[in-house]
C-alpha cells in the first residue's frame, strides 16, 4: 500500500472542497493511504508570478514543512498548475543549500493526480460511468510545462458510456493565467468567452479539466450565458457511477 500525501491547493480547499474530497476517495479506492497535513498553505505561485519572488518563498517553505512531515512514498495534487509550482521549488532556493536540498526531495516526491494514477498505479479503468458527451480542456501549465497530456484522456476514455467531443481552439489557453485574469480582464474574459462559445458547438453536456482556477474561469462564462453545461474536474468523473 502507497502512503500518499494529499496537497489539496488554495482554490479547491477554498472553493471547491468537493475537487478534494473526491480526489482522496479516489486515491483510497485504488488502494492507497491517504495523509493531509492542515499546517499546508498555498504553493507561492501566484506572488512568483506577480515578481515577489522573496515573499512567495517564505510560502514555499511552510509547504515544503508540512508536505514532507509526514512520512510518505508520494505527494499527490489535484492540479496540474499547483504541481509544477513545487517542481520548480529547488530553483527558488539556490542559495540556501539545505532549503534546496528539501525542496529538491518534495520535487521528486510529488505528481499530478491522473499522472499519478496512469503513471505509477498504472491504472486507467477506474470503474467510472458517465453517459454523456464531454469536452476536456487541456490546461496551459500542465500540458505545456508539466508536460502531462496522455493520463487524462487515458482515463477518461474508459469511463463507460462517456463520449469526448473535440472542439475548435481546444489547446488554446482559456484565460485564466492565475493573476493574468486579474490584471488583464477583459482580455481575459473574451479569451474564455471564445473557448466556452466552441465547447458549446461542440454539443458538449460536460467540460472538463485538471485545473481549478482553469474550471472556475469557464464556468463564469457558462454561468453567465445560461449554458446548460456542466463544469466538472476529472476526480469528479471518475468517481461518478
Amino acid at each position: 500500500m502507497k502512503t500518499i500525501s494529499f496537497f489539496s491547493t488554495c482554490l479547491t480547499d477554498t472553493v471547491l472542497p468537493d475537487v478534494s474530497r473526491d480526489s482522496v476517495l479516489l486515491l483510497e479506492k485504488l488502494g492507497c493511504r491517504v495523509v493531509f497535513n492542515p499546517k499546508q498553505t498555498c504553493c507561492g505561485q501566484p506572488l512568483a508570478n506577480s515578481g515577489f519572488q522573496q515573499k512567495a518563498k517564505k510560502a514555499m517553505q511552510l509547504q515544503m514543512e508540512a508536505l514532507l512531515e509526514d512520512p510518505s512514498d508520494y505527494v499527490v495534487c489535484p492540479s496540474g498548475s499547483c504541481t509544477l509550482q513545487v517542481k520548480e521549488y529547488p530553483k527558488f532556493f539556490e542559495d540556501q543549500p539545505d532549503l534546496q536540498e528539501k525542496a529538491r526531495l518534495l520535487s521528486n516526491k510529488i505528481y499530478e493526480l491522473t499522472d499519478f494514477i496512469v503513471n505509477i498505479l498504472q491504472k486507467t479503468d477506474i470503474g467510472a460511468s458517465l453517459k454523456a458527451k464531454a469536452a476536456y480542456h487541456p490546461s496551459c501549465h500542465m500540458t505545456r510545462l508539466l508536460g502531462v497530456k496522455e493520463p487524462p484522456l487515458a482515463l477518461l476514455k474508459q469511463v463507460a458510456g462517456l463520449e469526448l467531443v473535440d472542439f475548435k481552439g481546444q489547446d488554446k489557453c482559456c484565460g485564466f493565467g492565475g493573476t493574468f485574469s486579474v490584471k488583464l480582464g477583459p482580455l481575459s474574459g473574451a479569451m474564455a468567452a471564445e473557448k466556452v462559445e466552441n465547447i458549446r458547438e461542440a454539443g458538449a453536456d460536460y467540460l472538463i479539466g485538471a485545473d481549478a482556477g482553469c474550471l472556475m474561469n469557464l464556468q463564469g462564462v457558462i454561468d453567465r450565458r445560461g449554458y446548460p453545461i456542466k463544469v466538472r474536474h476529472i476526480a469528479q468523473i471518475l468517481m461518478a457511477s
